[in-house]
């Protein structure tokens, strides 16, 4: 049976996998970004995690509203925690450096895998995109997924505002030139 899902999957899935991939391998070496790449990357996932409820599940407000409170859920547990210490943000360049993690990588193969699963599962069994307890529970997978994306780049525009407050750590810090 799995030969028979992975050989009906369209081609474009593999390619798409393969970006993915890349992007998310990109993170786990330490790199500058700026504050729109930090920006538009979670909000790329957010709206794949988003599209990939409502293809599934349709705009059902239940769904919907499992998907937004587990993301709210997973946003507030991830904004509580701090960023690692090798976290910086430079106010003349407008840019961060950030360490390497494995954790972007795991979330976009989590949003991957999610969709690919729901997709063959419901292929071959329809009425389950229709049962509450299978659509609340991957709408909410796919919420959380997306809360955790949306704290991470939250966490780190927190840093750039307060770098950008005279008199702050952050701003002493970058401005003296530690970055």
């Amino acid at each position: 049976m799995l030969n028979q899902i992975l050989a009906n999957t369209p081609r474009w899935v593999w390619v798409l996998l393969v970006a993915l991939l890349w992007l998310g391998l990109s993170q786990a070496v330490t790199r500058t970004a700026s504050l729109k790449r930090i920006t538009l990357m979670p909000l790329a996932m957010i709206g794949l995690s988003l599209y990939g409820t409502v293809a599934a599940f349709g705009a059902e407000p239940q769904v919907l509203l499992v998907w937004l409170c587990a993301g709210g859920l997973m946003a507030a547990l991830v904004l509580q925690q701090p960023l690692q210490d090798a976290t910086h943000f430079d106010t003349w360049k407008r840019r961060f450096t950030l360490p390497g993690s494995w954790v972007p990588l795991m979330l976009i193969l989590g949003i991957f895998m999610t969709r690919y699963i729901v997709g063959a599962v419901t292929a071959m069994q329809p009425a389950l995109a229709h049962d509450a307890s299978f659509s609340l529970a991957f709408g909410a997978l796919y919420g959380a997924f997306s809360g955790v994306f949306l704290a991470r780049a939250a966490r780190l525009w927190r840093l750039a505002l307060q770098a950008d407050r005279p008199g702050t750590p952050a701003a002493r810090r970058t401005n003296a030139g530690w970055v």
